[in-house]
């Protein structure tokens, strides 16, 4: 069997934790700040964590990072 590939896209955005979770930045920061409310745009600050059904999507995409 050859190797895999890992999507580069995923690797730049998505990281391991020690604990087997995917972690990644909030979405919702890159424009139109003006529509958003200061509520929203304090809570997407820093990382979050991927819900099971998202992680188990992004988890095909990078084979050896388990």
């Amino acid at each position: 069997m050859p190797k895999l590939k890992t999507k580069s896209s995923v690797k730049k955005r998505f990281k391991v934790t020690a604990s087997g979770l995917i972690k990644v930045q909030q979405a919702g920061k890159r424009h139109g700040m003006i529509k958003r409310t200061p509520k929203f745009i304090r809570n997407a600050r820093g990382t979050t964590v991927l819900s099971e059904a998202d992680a188990k999507i992004v988890r095909k995409f990078m084979p050896y990072d388990r």
